[in-house]
C-alpha cells in the first residue's frame, strides 16, 4: 500500500479572509502612524469652522400665511367671454387663469421684486447691512460699502458693475431672501422673508403682501374700465334685442370686477396668519457648520495620511531597484 502524504486543502475564500484582515491591520497602522497628522488636519478644520460659524451675522425669516381670496378665481371676465364669442365680440379672458397662481409667479419675477426695491427703497439695507444690533433695534451698516452721511456708494466692485448696484444685482441678492411655498391639498401658501433684521423682514413681509394684491387690483380696475367702454361703444352700434341683453351682461360683469377691485383690499391674497417680529434666528446654523468642518477635516487628514504613505512607499520601490 502507497504512503501518501495529505497536504490540507485552504479554501480560496478562507484565504481572501485573510488578506482582507491583513490590509485592515495595515490600513489601521498606516492611519496609527499618522495619528498626528490626522489630529492636527482635524483640529484646523474645526477651528476654521468654528470661526466661519461664529462670524456669520445672524437672520430671521418672518412667515405669512394666506390663502387665495375669492377674487382670485378664474371666473368674471373668462366666464363671460363664451357669451361675448356667441355675439361675435372677442374680450380676451377665455383662457384665464388662476389669478392667484399668477400673483405666486410674479412675486418671484425680477420685474416685481426690482420695482419693490425701488419703490420701497431697501437697496442700502439689502447690500450695506452688516449686523442687527439686539439693544438698539438697528440694522449696522458696513462703513466700507455705503457712506450714510453723504449718502455714497464706497463698493469695490470690478467692470462692467459700478459701485451703486445695479437692478439686475438687486433682484439677484433680493431674491433669495423671499421663499414662496404652496400646499397643494389645502392651497394655502406661506410666504416668508430672510434678513439680519427681524423687524425688516416683518415689515417687507408685509409691503409684499400689499404691493401684490395692489398691483392686480389696478390691473383689473384699468382692464375693467376699458372693457366698459369697449362694451357701452358697441351696444350703441347695435338694435338686436338679444344682442343689446347680452352687452348688458357683460357691462355688468365688468362693473363688479371694477366695484371689488376698488373695495376689497385683499384683492389676491387673504391673510389667515399675520407676519410677526421672529423672536428666534434661522440661520446660520452654527453646531451644525462646526460639526460638519469637524468631520470634513477628520477625512481629509486621513486622506492626506495615505496619499503620503503610498508615496514614500513609491520611493522606496524605487531606490531598492
Amino acid at each position: 500500500m502507497t504512503n501518501q502524504q495529505e497536504y490540507p486543502i485552504r479554501p480560496a475564500a478562507y484565504e481572501m479572509i485573510e488578506e482582507d484582515e491583513i490590509d485592515l491591520r495595515e490600513l489601521w497602522q498606516v492611519i496609527w502612524s499618522g495619528k498626528w497628522t490626522i489630529i492636527f488636519v482635524t483640529f484646523l478644520f474645526a477651528a476654521a469652522s468654528v470661526s466661519y460659524a461664529i462670524l456669520q451675522p445672524n437672520q430671521y425669516k418672518s412667515e405669512v400665511l394666506l390663502s387665495p381670496s375669492s377674487s382670485s378665481g378664474g371666473g368674471g371676465l373668462g366666464q363671460m367671454a363664451g357669451l361675448a364669442a356667441m355675439a361675435g365680440i372677442n374680450i380676451g379672458g377665455g383662457g384665464e387663469v388662476d389669478k392667484s397662481q399668477l400673483a405666486l409667479a410674479t412675486l418671484q419675477s425680477r420685474d416685481f421684486l426690482t420695482k419693490f426695491i425701488n419703490r420701497h427703497q431697501l437697496t442700502v439695507p439689502i447690500f450695506a447691512g452688516k449686523k442687527w444690533d439686539i439693544n438698539s433695534g438697528e440694522l449696522e451698516l458696513d462703513v466700507e460699502v455705503y457712506d450714510s452721511a453723504n449718502k455714497k456708494w464706497l463698493r469695490e466692485v470690478e467692470a462692467p458693475k459700478k459701485p451703486e448696484p445695479s437692478d439686475w444685482e438687486k433682484f439677484k441678492e433680493f431674491s433669495p431672501m423671499v421663499a414662496v411655498s404652496e400646499d397643494k391639498k389645502t392651497g394655502l401658501i406661506t410666504l416668508s422673508v430672510e434678513f439680519l433684521s427681524p423687524v425688516m423682514a416683518k415689515q417687507w413681509l408685509e409691503l409684499l403682501v400689499k404691493d401684490i394684491n395692489l398691483q392686480y387690483q389696478e390691473q383689473d380696475y384699468k382692464k375693467a374700465t376699458k372693457n366698459i367702454g369697449y362694451l357701452t361703444k358697441k351696444l350703441k352700434q347695435t338694435s338686436i334685442t338679444d344682442m343689446q341683453n347680452v352687452f348688458f351682461s357683460l357691462i355688468e360683469e365688468q362693473m363688479k370686477t371694477k366695484m371689488l377691485a376698488q373695495l376689497d383690499d385683499e384683492y389676491v391674497f387673504k391673510v389667515i396668519d399675520p407676519a410677526v417680529i421672529p423672536e428666534e434666528k434661522s440661520k446660520p446654523k452654527r453646531a451644525l457648520i462646526a460639526v460638519v468642518g469637524t468631520i470634513t477635516g477628520g477625512m481629509l487628514g486621513i486622506f492626506l495620511v495615505f496619499i503620503l504613505n503610498f508615496s514614500r512607499s513609491d520611493e522606496d520601490e524605487i531606490i531598492k531597484e
